[in-house]
């Protein structure tokens, strides 16, 4: 099994349906309540980078929108309106706790690009030595599909492998994985994975909400990622942040992924 409480470089990624009311509108107090809890964490000696979905579904909301759209042009409007609000509550719920955040937006050709990419893992190394909170999303203002993540699961586990993470957390809506829909009552929770099997898989196939486009194979090809790099993965309820206290000190309900030997 693995020690969560000598993890120390942890990139947490937060999905849309954790930060945001089924309306699509941010969940105002579950988010001051999460930067609550990663400020304490870094408090506490940890290095956080923060992965962020919710853009495009906050910015529909506030835009009047009942879904997400679907063209290109209104999608990448939604996300500029959505990343300006979650930038200025991140800040300011980050500054109450003393601490300073910087935005990064990424896109595929960016870590595609040999120069690009070390110019990124350098943005991200300098960050951390100042002590600054990475906040990371996919530029999906300017992105187009050629250059898309596939969803922001992805970008995190990404993100992990640049930062050289520790741990790669993925906060969502349910404890974690199970051996079929955790909707149906017989439903079996599985803490530990050793290793991503197609039964898993296939399990694992499903939509996201109206304003969310992620599901479970999205974090299964996200542990892959961060498996193959040497860094495990935790699937975790983040319904309650306080949730992460619990997962330090080993007591958390999850689904835990191990990580290859690199």
């Amino acid at each position: 099994m693995i020690d969560f409480s000598e993890k120390k470089r942890i990139v947490i990624k937060v999905g849309t349906n954790t930060l945001a009311h089924s309306t699509g509108n941010l969940n105002i107090r579950r988010v001051a309540k999460l930067i609550e809890v990663f400020s304490d964490l870094k408090n506490a000696g940890k290095e956080i980078i923060f992965v962020t979905s919710g853009a495009q579904g906050i910015g529909a909301a506030r835009a009047g929108l009942r879904k997400k759209p679907t063209e290109i042009p209104q999608k990448q409007a939604c996300a500029a309106i959505g990343q300006c609000e979650l930038m200025h509550i991140y800040d300011r719920e980050f500054q109450k706790h003393n601490h300073t955040v910087a935005q990064v937006l990424l896109t595929r050709d960016v870590i595609s690009n040999k120069t690009r990419k070390q110019n990124v893992i350098n943005t991200f190394k300098t960050l951390l030595d100042m002590g600054i909170v990475p906040i990371i999303n996919a530029n999906d203002t300017v992105s187009i599909k050629e250059l898309d993540f596939d969803e922001n699961d992805t970008l995190s586990a990404i993100v992990a492998t640049l930062c050289e993470a520790d741990l790669l957390v993925l906060l969502t809506d349910v404890d974690g994985l199970y051996d079929r829909n955790p909707s149906l009552p017989d439903a079996k929770h599985i803490p530990y994975v050793e290793k991503i099997t197609a039964e898993m898989i296939a399990a694992a196939k499903g939509t996201g909400s109206e304003f969310s486009s992620g599901g479970m194979l999205t974090k299964l090809e996200a542990a892959g990622i961060a498996k193959e790099n040497g860094i495990p993965t935790v699937i975790i309820n983040g319904e309650n942040p306080e949730i992460l206290y619990d997962l330090f000190e080993n007591k958390a309900t999850c689904t835990a992924f191990a990580a290859d030997e690199v």
